[in-house]
This record gives C-alpha cells, sequence and structure tokens, in this order.
C-alpha cells in the first residue's frame, strides 16, 4: 500500500508539472499538487509509526 501511495504522488506531480508548463488548465493543476502532496504526506506518517 506504501508503494502505491509513492507511485500515485509521483504520477501526480509529473501530471500537475506537465498541466503547469503545457496546457495551462487552470484550478485542476493545483488539486492535483495538493492530492500528490497529501499522498506524500500519508507516507512519511505510515513509514513513521
Amino acid at each position: 500500500m506504501g508503494n502505491l501511495l509513492y507511485v500515485i504522488a509521483v504520477i501526480l506531480v509529473i501530471g500537475w508539472l506537465l498541466g503547469f508548463f503545457v496546457w495551462h488548465v487552470g484550478g485542476l493543476i493545483h488539486i492535483l499538487l495538493v492530492i500528490a502532496i497529501i499522498a506524500i504526506l500519508l507516507k512519511v506518517i505510515n513509514r513513521a509509526t
């Protein structure tokens, strides 16, 4: 499960970067970034416990 969160976070960050620099989609980019950060934080918190 931890690896899956990490993979999802990486995919979302890549999607955010592509959207930011290529498509300029707007608010969707920021939502993807927030979801990626939450996934990374969950992984760090789960690893610490």
